[in-house]
């Protein structure tokens, strides 16, 4: 089955455990479609770049998924009508990394980075 990434920020004013609930929600919808959640990461809160829906700040989640593509066409689709998820990107790999992702490393652990002049 191919292999995807996904980010999802949603709305600043949840709870945490909200939040997370609604990484397990959208594995849940993937499992019933035939697809898995292979890891998923909760970033937590971040500053955006720009406002969205008015709000300035999201809870910021990613997920590594190994599904078909109608199952995430449907999660994207669910991800797109929920009141809670303000904006979703999913991207096509050939293959997950390892470890944790980039956001979650600690700086020390980045070492592939030149430095900066």
């Amino acid at each position: 089955m191919p292999l995807y990434e996904h980010v999802f920020i949603s709305r600043q004013d949840l709870s945490n455990a909200q939040a997370e609930g609604l990484v397990e929600h959208f594995g849940t919808v993937l499992a019933d479609n035939g697809g898995k959640v292979v890891d998923s990461e909760y970033w937590g809160v971040k500053t955006m770049a720009y406002k969205i829906n008015k709000n300035r700040k999201g809870h910021y989640a990613f997920l590594k998924t190994d599904a078909p593509a109608p199952a995430v066409h449907e999660m994207e689709r669910l991800m797109r009508l929920h009141d809670d998820v303000m904006r979703v990107l999913t991207i096509k790999v050939d293959s997950h990394e390892d470890g944790p992702s980039v956001q979650m490393q600690k700086k020390e652990e980045r070492g592939d980075r030149r430095e900066r002049r």
